[in-house]
């Protein structure tokens, strides 16, 4: 299967402090990938070199066989480079549909116009309305942010990334925050994101990273200490000692 996306010894260092060192890995569209580890591994780091917030010490970054490494974060998105982040950015007095509305605006170019002019454009009205309907937020499209239940505001923001129209689609802890009575709510929505999107997936819930993975990723120290199948993770040890612990020991009892 080819690559869809690839890293190269990507390597990041602060000072005399290497907080990423020499990652490599690829996806294929339609993947279904894990990255998790402890605290302090150095996975948010990977993502903001991945999407260009931040630069490499050295590596590169490539999608659909192009080298994007020198793109700023912008370009990347428009190549179909498209994150999530771990806390929510979204502003509480506007409604799920205007946030968008205002984001397919953008993809298109339109963003500078004025948001009322386009609330009769059925291609626009749409497409919304299927992004919010897939992520099951019809019923509050049109309710403040502020009052909606955090979990749907987490899906509103993977609304808004695939509203981008992203090949790349990278969640940074699409259920940090969220209740546990919540929790089902993301993990349908993953089940319905769009099959040729590849999806790297950073969580701490690892019954959610277990049942979403095809593929998992372990990050300890900046460094990949293991990729695998998700039933090999549990089993190895270097993942128990530096990471899943009682996790791992729970599983192999139950």
């Amino acid at each position: 299967m080819s690559e869809l996306f690839r890293v190269e010894g990507l390597t990041k260092s602060f000072g005399g402090l290497a907080v990423s060192r020499n990652i490599s890995l690829a996806m294929p569209a339609g993947e279904r990938l894990a990255l998790i580890g402890p605290n302090g591994a150095g996975k948010t780091t990977f993502v903001n070199l991945v999407t260009g917030q931040i630069k490499p010490s050295a590596g590169r970054v490539v999608l659909n066989g192009d080298d994007v490494t020198d793109l700023g974060a912008v370009r990347r998105v428009r190549k179909g480079l498209v994150r999530t982040f771990q806390v929510t950015r979204l502003f509480s007095d506007m409604t799920p549909e205007e946030h968008v509305t205002l984001t397919v605006l953008q993809r298109e170019g339109r963003a500078s116009r004025i948001l009322s002019r386009f609330t009769g454009d059925s291609t626009v009205a749409d497409e919304v309305h299927g992004l919010l309907g897939a992520l099951g937020l019809v019923e509050v499209a049109r309710r403040k942010v502020g009052e909606i239940a955090y979990g749907q505001q987490r899906l509103l923001e993977i609304a808004i990334a695939l509203a981008l129209k992203p090949k790349v689609l990278l969640l940074d802890e699409p259920a940090a925050g969220v209740p546990s009575s919540e929790t089902p709510r993301i993990e349908q929505a993953l089940e319905r994101l769009p099959p040729s999107l590849a999806v790297l997936m950073i969580e701490h819930d690892m019954d959610l990273v277990f049942r979403f993975a095809k593929r998992v990723v372990v990050l300890a120290a900046g460094e990949i200490i293991f990729e695998g199948l998700p039933f090999e993770v549990a089993a190895n040890d270097k993942v128990r000692e530096a990471y899943l612990g009682n996790y791992a020991n729970a599983r192999s009892v139950a």
